[in-house]
């Protein structure tokens, strides 16, 4: 499936000068599905986020082994500070590889892509695709593929696809992480930033992503976005519709009063949102099915987080769960 070279673990996290800890969020979800890749991480002065793991300078995390300096830091713009390029200079020095998954991309950058040069090291640019892709067809294709949808951005989509993947592997039954996101990327090692491709190519992107495979096979793709909020309704439809999912699983954050960044638009309600992403995901599979709901309760209290997952699973008629509170295991019943 890969156009490019894996990025090879184990990694060292870059946490730069990460204001707090949701500005590091990158780094967190490779840690927190991926520990075994993380070797330590690297702070710069005033950074506010940390990590469990070991404070290390390049020079240490290539000697006990690093391959890959990712930078584990989204900030606004997706720029790349100044005050950061010392640091990726050193670690190609060093002899790591380096991956981004911020707008600007790596070899733009002068003396990080001289230096890349210079010592024969990679530079990954998880958000720009190094291919172009077809535009989708439609055709049906062998394989069993799960898209994770949602009602809004930001609400545990990659957690969730992630806590299936490692339910269907606990089952030995063969499955593969398809991601869509630059922190998936990172996770997998591989995939496809699909809100960096051109509009009418993403569905095609989605079939090159999760293609053809064994009949048993499944495919768990990473979700993006939602088909309710007005600024990234059109990424979701090109990947459920390339996607040709056999199942979705629809994610919910129960507390938020409004699309996120849209203080106007309200959340749709969880039967409606539902039924949309179904109705979407009939074009190109008319046999699609809704396999469970996964809610974020982490803002809520134990008795208060079984308590929704109760109500929401009876309204509906489906496994409701919260993939890091409970895990996903009644959803793997219902499908395998």
């Amino acid at each position: 499936m890969s156009a490019r070279p894996q990025i090879e673990p184990p990694y060292l996290l870059f946490l730069g000068d990460a204001k707090d800890a949701l500005a590091a969020k990158t780094a967190r979800g490779v840690f927190v599905f991926r520990p075994e890749w993380c070797l330590g991480q690297l702070r710069l002065p005033g950074c506010n986020a940390r990590l469990d793991l070991p404070e290390m300078t390049v020079e240490e995390a290539a000697g006990g082994g690093a391959k890959s300096l990712i930078v584990g830091v989204a900030n606004a713009g997706g720029v790349l500070p100044d005050s950061w390029i010392d640091t990726l200079v050193a670690a190609l020095d060093a002899g790591l590889d380096v991956a981004s998954g911020l707008h600007v991309r790596l070899s733009d950058l002068p003396p990080v892509r001289e230096a890349a040069e210079a010592k024969g090291r990679l530079l990954f640019d998880a958000r720009h695709p190094p291919q172009d892709f077809a535009v989708g067809s439609g055709t049906r294709r062998p394989g069993k593929r799960l898209l994770t949808v949602g009602t809004d951005a930001s609400v545990g989509k990659m957690y969730a696809t992630l806590a299936l993947e490692a339910e269907w592997r606990r089952r030995d039954v063969a499955c593969t992480f398809r991601a869509t996101g630059q922190t998936g990327i990172f996770v997998a090692g591989e995939g496809v930033s699909v809100d960096a491709v051109v509009a009418d190519f993403i569905s095609g992107a989605t079939e090159w992503l999760a293609p053809a495979n064994d009949p048993e096979h499944w495919d768990l793709i990473e979700g993006q976005g939602s088909l309710f909020h007005p600024s990234y309704a059109g990424v979701t439809l090109g990947l459920i519709h390339g996607a040709q999912p056999d199942a979705i699983v629809v994610c919910h954050e129960p507390t938020r009063t409004h699309m996120r960044g849209l203080p106007a638009w309200p959340l749709p309600e969880l039967g409606a949102c539902i039924e949309a992403n179904l109705q979407a995901a009939r074009l190109t599979n008319p046999d699609v099915v809704c396999a469970g709901l996964c809610i974020n309760t982490e803002a809520l209290g134990e008795a208060e987080a079984q308590a929704l997952l109760a109500e929401l699973g009876k309204a509906h008629g489906l496994p409701c769960v919260d993939p890091i509170r409970t895990g996903v295991g009644p959803i793997a019943d219902r499908l395998l």
